[in-house]
C-alpha cells in the first residue's frame, strides 16, 4: 500500500477547526450527507419475523464493528439464543446470498470479515443485504446480527448499535470527502439505540466530553483486549503488518504487550496480501531477526505458504457493563 492511500490528516482535526481542505470540500460533503439521508428514509425491503440487531458506525471504518458484532452474537448465545450473522462480504467475488463456510470459502470469495464471523455463528453474505437476511431468517435463527449496514435501509432494524473509536470520535464532524463520516453525527446518532465507544479510559473521557452532548441513548464503554493464547509477546522482535481501518491501534496493542516492533507496516484496509508482498516482508523480517505478526482479519488473507510463518494477535471486545445491552435484548424477547 502506498502512503497516499491513508485517510487524510485533516479528517481527524477538531470540528471547531477542520482546516481549509474540509471547508473547500464542504459542498461535496453536504451532497453526500443529503444522499445518505434520502437513502435511509426509504422503507425496508424485508422485515423478518425475528429481531434484527445492526452493528454499524458513522465513519468509514476501523472503529471495531466486527469485534462488536462477534461479542453481540456471543452474548446472544450465552442467553440461549441462536443468532445468524449477515455481512456484505466486502472484497469478495461472490455476490450472494451465500452461507459462508470457512472450510470451503476463501477471503477472495466472501471477504475477510465474514470468515471471522463464520467462526462464531452461521453467516450469510450478499451484495443485496435483504436477500442475505432472508436466507439467514429462514435458517431457524432466533435473531440476525448485521455487521455494518446502519446506512442501508433494505432490512428493518430492531436494535442499532453505533460503534465509535473513542480516541478519534467522529473526526472533524464532516461527511465524505470533507471528513470521515457517512452521515452527520446528529442524524446518525438520532437513529441509534445504543452507542459504544471503544478505547482506553482517557479516550473514553475525551469522547464523552466532545460528543456526549449528541448522544441521547445509553453510551457504553468498551476496549479491544488481546486474547490469551500463551504466546510470549514480551521481548519479541516483531515485524508487524496490518491491513485494517486503523493499523496504529494494532501496533499500540502489540507494544503494550511488550513486543519490540522493528517495523510497523500499515497496509490498506482489506488489502490483498500477495505472494510478492509477503515474500518482501518475510525477507525483511529474516534480515532483522524478527517475527512476522498480524491481525486475525489479515491472517485469513495470507497465502497458504506463509500461514505457518506469521503469528496472529487476536483481540476481543471487552465491555465494562453489559446491562444496557442485556436490557435491550430483554425487550426484544431474546
Amino acid at each position: 500500500m502506498g502512503a497516499e492511500m491513508r485517510p487524510p490528516s485533516f479528517w481527524r482535526r477538531p470540528p471547531a477547526s477542520p482546516g481549509w481542505q474540509a471547508r473547500a470540500l464542504a459542498p461535496l460533503g453536504a451532497a453526500y450527507a443529503a444522499a445518505t439521508a434520502a437513502r435511509v428514509a426509504r422503507p425496508p425491503d424485508f422485515s423478518p419475523d425475528i429481531p434484527v440487531l445492526c452493528v454499524g458506525n458513522l465513519d468509514v471504518g476501523g472503529a471495531g464493528k466486527t469485534p462488536a458484532a462477534i461479542a453481540l452474537a456471543q452474548r446472544l448465545q450465552a442467553r440461549g439464543a441462536t443468532p445468524a450473522m449477515v455481512s456484505r462480504g466486502h472484497g469478495g467475488s461472490l455476490k450472494g446470498p451465500v452461507e459462508v463456510d470457512p472450510r470451503v470459502h476463501g477471503h477472495a470469495e466472501v471477504g475477510d470479515e465474514p470468515l471471522l464471523l463464520g467462526a462464531f455463528a452461521r453467516t450469510w453474505i450478499g451484495r443485496d443485504r435483504a436477500a442475505a437476511a432472508r436466507e439467514a431468517a429462514a435458517s431457524g435463527a432466533d435473531a440476525i446480527v448485521m455487521d455494518d449496514g446502519f446506512q442501508n435501509p433494505s432490512v428493518r432494524k430492531d436494535l442499532s448499535l453505533v460503534v465509535a473509536d473513542a480516541a478519534d470520535g467522529f473526526g472533524n464532524g464532516r461527511c465524505l470527502p470533507a471528513g470521515p463520516l457517512r452521515e452527520p453525527p446528529q442524524a446518525g446518532l438520532a437513529r441509534a439505540d445504543l452507542v459504544l465507544a471503544v478505547g482506553a479510559q482517557a479516550a473514553q473521557r475525551g469522547f464523552a466530553e466532545s460528543w456526549g452532548g449528541l448522544v441521547r441513548v445509553p453510551l457504553l464503554a468498551g476496549r479491544l483486549a488481546p486474547l490469551e493464547t500463551g504466546m510470549a509477546w514480551r521481548g519479541m522482535r516483531a515485524l508487524a503488518f496490518a491491513g485494517i481501518g486503523r493499523p496504529e491501534k494494532f501496533f499500540a496493542t502489540l507494544r503494550a504487550l511488550g513486543a519490540e516492533i522493528v517495523r510497523a507496516c500499515a497496509l490498506d484496509d482489506h488489502q490483498p496480501l500477495s505472494r510478492a508482498l509477503m515474500a518482501r516482508l518475510d525477507a525483511e523480517a529474516a534480515a532483522s531477526d524478527a517475527q512476522l505478526v498480524t491481525t486475525e482479519k489479515d491472517a485469513v488473507r495470507l497465502p497458504a505458504e506463509f500461514r505457518q510463518k506469521v503469528v496472529t494477535l487476536p483481540v476481543r471486545l471487552a465491555l465494562d457493563d453489559w446491562s444496557a445491552i442485556d436490557a435491550a435484548l430483554e425487550r426484544l424477547g431474546l
